[in-house]
């Protein structure tokens, strides 16, 4: 794994509620039961912070003739560099990387337009810029070395973007802790490996200095729904 990087400025922290750990932790279903919680107090939102490769897979798909087949081989580039990191990617698949960071900072940006209309965000993930590799929600092609001129200029403009992202930590940061296993008897489309590497490095993510609530993802829905809400009421205070 490449070097470390760290953001480059420090703003306040914006009204975001952020939800984060491994694949299987209920990430969503506790993002989605605080929205319902909260929803009749004050005016709150939920945005999904990860790279929605499904999106740009849907827009390459719509490419006449070879749009499908294309953009199933273009996105399993785009993932093989987890497995392959040492490896720099071509400038295709590099492009589409690229693109993937682009549309995460797009959410970025609406969720902080919302947040200073005066709304509570809840997001499912949110970016990092101290590990590299979209599993960690960080910046992938910094995970890779050398590479063409084209494919050096995207990868420091892609940690630009998430410098900028993680220069804005969240109000409060609510990380569900879990265990490979567990989380593979939830996930069972998920690989193992890659499981048990979010398991081993998402706890050491500081997510530049944020506030930052651990509870048990194995613990009762509602056991952990009360802890979150109790946690963002003395937040918001």
């Amino acid at each position: 794994m490449s070097q470390q990087i760290s953001p480059i400025a420090n703003h306040p922290p914006v009204r975001v509620i952020a939800i984060t750990g491994c694949d299987g932790s209920g990430k969503s279903t506790l993002a989605t039961s605080l929205v319902n919680h909260l929803a009749p107090q004050q005016p709150v939102e939920m945005i999904y912070l990860g790279q929605s490769s499904g999106r740009i897979g849907e827009w390459i798909s719509e490419l006449p003739i070879i749009g499908a087949p294309f953009g199933r081989y273009l996105l399993k580039k785009a993932d093989n560099v987890n497995e392959r990191p040492s490896t720099p990617p071509g400038a295709v698949t590099a492009l589409v990387i690229y693109l993937l960071s682009c549309w995460r900072a797009y959410k970025f940006r609406k969720m902080l337009a919302r947040s200073k209309q005066g709304r509570i965000l809840i997001t499912d993930r949110y970016p990092q810029a101290e590990v590299p590799g979209f599993r960690f929600d960080g910046p992938q092609l910094a995970k890779t070395s050398g590479g063409s001129w084209w494919v050096q200029a995207l990868r420091r403009r892609e940690q630009k973007l998430y410098q900028w992202m993680a220069s804005y930590p969240p109000l409060l940061l609510i990380r569900l802790d879990i265990d490979a296993e567990t989380a593979h008897a939830r996930k069972p489309d998920h690989k193992l490996s890659a499981l048990r590497e979010k398991v081993a490095v998402i706890p050491t993510l500081t997510f530049n200095g944020a506030h930052i609530l651990n509870l048990d993802g194995r613990e009762p829905a509602d056991t952990i729904l009360n802890e979150s809400l109790n946690a963002i009421r003395a937040s918001l205070a």
